[in-house]
C-alpha cells in the first residue's frame, strides 16, 4: 500500500490534482468556521447545543457544522442540491427543459446556468430565514435592518463561493467537487465523535466488548455498501458479424452492466433537501414553530422523520435511475451498431426486457440504502448517542463510501493509464455480479 501511495504522487498530473482537491476542501472547512458579523457566540453555542437532536441537527450533518457556527458557509451546498432535483423533475415533465436536455452540451450548459440562477435566489430565501431565526433566539448582539442584510449577504454570497470551489474541484481536481465537500463536512465531525466516545469509555458508560462490537457492525456495514454500490447484473450482449472488403467486423460476445445501484449516493443527498424543506419553512416563523410539536416530528431521533427518509430514498433511487439510463435509448445503440440480446428481438423488446431487469436489480439496492439509512435510529433505541450512531448507516456513511468509492476509481484509472498498479490488487476496482 505503501508503495501504491508512492506511486500516486509520482504521476505529476495526478499529485497535482489531489493537492488542489486538499487545498480547496483546506478552503471550505475555514469557511466553516467563520461566522457572520454581530453574532454572541456562547449564546450561540447554547442554543445550538439544545436544537442538536432536531432538524436543525440534520441541517449541520451536511453543512460539517457551519450552520451551528452560523458560518458564511451556513447553508453549505443544499440550495444547489434542492435546485438541482427541481429542475431535473422539469426535465422530465416541462418540454422547455425537455428540449434543453436534449440539446447537447449547449442544453447542458443553459440547464447550468438556470440551476445557479436558482441556488442564488433559493439562499437568498433560505438566509432570510435564518437572519430572523437567529433573532428570535437572541443570539444577535444588535438585531435589525443592518444586521439582516449583512447575514443574508454573507450567506447568499458564501453558498455561492462554496458551489465555484466545488466546480473547481470537478474541473481542476480528482473527483465529483460537489459530493467531496459534503464528504468533507461529515467527516469533520468524526474526531469529535471519537473524542466524546472515548469519554464514554472512561466514564464506564460502555465497557470494550460493547466498543468491540460497533468496530465488528461499522466493519460489516461498510462491507455491505461496497457490495451494493459495485454490484451489477451482467446482461449478455452479442454482435452480428459484418464483412467490409477483407474485414470482418463485430462477432464478438460482451455484456451490459446494470448496476444494482445506478444512482449512487445521489438519492441520500436528494431525499435529505427534501426533508429538510419543512424546517427551513418554520425559520420564517420564529423559535416558536421551531420548537412546535409539528417540528419535533422532523428530529434525527424521531421514528416519523427516519421512516419518511428510507422512503425518500427508495422513491429517489428510481427516479434518478430512470433519469440516468434510458432502455429505449440503449436499445436503439445496440440496433444501429448490430447488436443484440440472444433469444430477444431488437427494438422495443429488448428496451422492455432492459427495463424489466433494471427495475428487478434496483429494487434490493433501494431498499438495501432504505435500511442502511434507518440504521442510526435504530442504535440510538439501543441507547447510543445519535452523533455516534449516525457513523454506522444512514446519510453519514452511504456519502462517505459512495463518494470514496467514486473518488478511489477516478485515481485508479489515473494509475492505469501511466501502467501502474492500483489500489487493488488486481489492480482495478471490479463490480461484483
Amino acid at each position: 500500500m505503501i508503495q501504491k501511495i508512492k506511486n500516486i504522487f509520482s504521476i505529476p498530473e495526478l499529485r497535482s490534482k489531489i493537492l488542489f482537491t486538499v487545498a480547496i476542501l483546506i478552503v471550505v472547512r475555514l469557511g466553516s468556521q467563520v461566522p457572520i458579523p454581530g453574532i454572541n457566540p456562547d449564546a450561540l453555542r447554547q442554543t445550538m447545543e439544545s436544537l442538536s437532536n432536531t432538524f436543525f441537527g440534520l441541517y449541520n450533518l451536511f453543512t460539517g457544522g457551519a450552520f451551528s457556527q452560523a458560518a458564511i458557509f451556513g447553508l453549505g451546498i443544499m440550495p444547489y442540491i434542492s435546485v438541482s432535483i427541481i429542475v431535473q423533475i422539469l426535465q422530465t415533465t416541462l418540454p422547455y427543459f425537455q428540449r434543453l436536455s436534449q440539446e447537447g452540451e449547449s442544453g447542458r450548459a443553459k440547464i447550468n446556468q438556470i440551476i445557479r440562477y436558482g441556488t442564488v435566489i433559493l439562499a437568498m430565501v433560505q438566509s432570510i430565514g435564518i437572519a430572523y431565526l437567529l433573532e428570535s433566539y437572541g443570539i444577535v448582539i444588535n438585531p435589525g435592518f443592518l444586521f439582516r442584510f449583512t447575514a443574508i449577504v454573507s450567506i447568499t454570497t458564501g453558498t455561492m463561493l462554496l458551489l465555484w470551489l466545488g466546480e473547481k474541484i470537478t474541473e481542476n481536481g480528482i473527483g465529483n467537487g460537489i459530493s467531496l465537500i459534503i464528504m468533507a463536512g461529515i467527516l469533520a465531525a468524526f474526531p469529535n465523535v471519537v473524542i466524546s466516545e472515548i469519554s464514554y469509555f472512561q466514564q464506564g458508560v460502555r465497557g470494550i466488548l460493547s466498543e468491540f462490537a460497533l468496530m465488528i457492525l461499522f466493519f460489516f456495514l461498510v462491507m455491505l455498501i461496497v457490495l451494493v454500490q459495485q454490484g451489477v447484473r451482467k446482461v449478455p450482449i452479442q454482435y452480428a458479424r459484418r464483412i467490409i472488403g477483407r474485414k470482418v467486423y463485430g462477432g464478438q460476445n460482451t455484456y451490459l452492466p446494470l448496476k444494482i445501484n445506478t444512482a449512487g449516493v445521489i438519492p441520500i443527498i436528494f431525499a435529505q433537501s427534501i426533508l429538510l424543506i419543512p424546517g427551513t419553512i418554520a425559520t420564517f416563523f420564529g423559535q416558536d414553530a421551531t420548537q412546535s410539536n409539528f417540528m419535533s416530528w422532523f428530529a434525527m431521533d424521531h421514528w416519523f422523520s427516519n421512516v419518511c427518509f428510507a422512503i425518500l430514498i427508495i422513491f429517489f433511487t428510481y427516479f434518478y435511475t430512470a433519469l440516468q439510463f434510458d432502455p429505449n435509448q440503449v436499445s436503439s445503440t445496440l440496433k444501429q451498431q448490430g447488436g443484440f440480446i440472444p433469444g430477444v428481438k431488437p427494438g422495443k423488446k429488448t428496451a422492455e426486457f432492459i427495463e424489466n431487469i433494471l427495475t428487478k436489480v434496483t429494487l434490493p439496492g433501494a431498499i438495501f440504502l432504505g435500511f442502511i439509512a434507518l440504521m442510526p435510529y435504530f442504535l440510538t433505541q439501543f441507547g447510543l448517542d445519535y452523533a455516534y450512531a449516525s457513523f454506522f448507516g444512514g446519510t453519514s456513511l452511504l456519502i462517505v463510501v459512495g463518494v470514496g468509492l467514486d473518488t478511489l476509481s477516478q485515481v485508479e484509472n489515473h494509475l492505469l493509464s501511466r501502467h501502474y498498479e492500483g489500489f487493488l490488487n488486481k489492480g482495478r476496482v471490479k463490480s461484483r455480479r
